[in-house]
């Protein structure tokens, strides 16, 4: 049974949500991202500061169990396997998972998450305002809802995020990542984006990554990562060779 996470923030006592060590990640043309040491706080929001790229995404992929690292060590929760990360984890905002196809509705995809989360014998009948509400409400907070009729592309950056971050939380696990922060260009709609995440992080842990952090909202921690690009990569590989 994986741990239900305490309302707020995180006693600094407690054990952390993530902890890795030494942790790495190799691919077919060299080194992704590692080695790298993460003690990442249960509750709250907590932004990990580290270049865009591949190494990233990979990171973010291995906290949510989406992949494993090839070395080290990694716990969240205090579960060792990535089959029980992936029990506690949401991952949204990822290109390489989460993509939404562009000529589809807000009520299509709402449709389809509902009827994925049901049980097979279950008829999950079209999504109508009050599954719009409960799958979508607990992000977008007083932000204004979408149409269920509305085509997913004609939404604004935000709301297509927000939308994402919906349909992968349904469930509510303990974990919450979010990749793609750096791809809301608009700084209102990030300061946005970052208060709803805080709000999620009452009741989860959050992980998010940016390239240079965030400044002016109350987030649990702030973590630089170092090893997640190629620059870093190779100097790293130099001192190792």
């Amino acid at each position: 049974m994986l741990p239900e996470l305490p309302d707020g923030h995180a006693d600094d006592a407690g054990p952390p949500a993530v902890v890795a060590r030494g942790i790495r990640m190799r691919g077919p043309w060299g080194p992704v991202y590692g080695p790298v040491d993460l003690d990442i706080p249960a509750g709250g929001v907590n932004v990990l500061i580290c270049p865009a790229g591949s190494g990233r995404t990979a990171l973010l992929m291995t906290i949510a169990g989406r992949m494993a690292p090839q070395s080290g060590e990694l716990t969240v929760f205090g579960h060792d396997c990535a089959r029980d990360f992936f029990a506690a984890s949401a991952l949204a905002g990822i290109d390489e998972l989460d993509t939404v196809p562009e000529s589809v509705t807000v009520g299509d995809l709402i449709t389809e998450q509902l009827r994925w989360d049901a049980p097979w014998y279950r008829m999950v009948r079209r999504a109508d305002a009050d599954a719009l509400s409960a799958v979508c409400a607990p992000v977008f907070g007083p932000h204004p809802l979408p149409p269920l009729n509305e085509y997913f592309d004609e939404l604004s950056e935000l709301d297509r995020l927000l939308l994402r971050i919906a349909l992968a939380n349904t469930k509510r696990p303990p974990l919450l990542v979010v990749g793609n922060l750096d791809f809301v260009t608009s700084d209102l709609n990030r300061d946005l984006l970052i208060e709803r995440l805080i709000d999620l992080g009452r009741d989860q842990t959050v992980v998010t990554a940016t390239v240079n952090g965030v400044a002016g909202h109350d987030v649990c921690s702030q973590i630089p990562v170092a090893n997640t690009d190629r620059a870093e990569l190779s100097e790293t590989q130099k001192g190792t060779g």
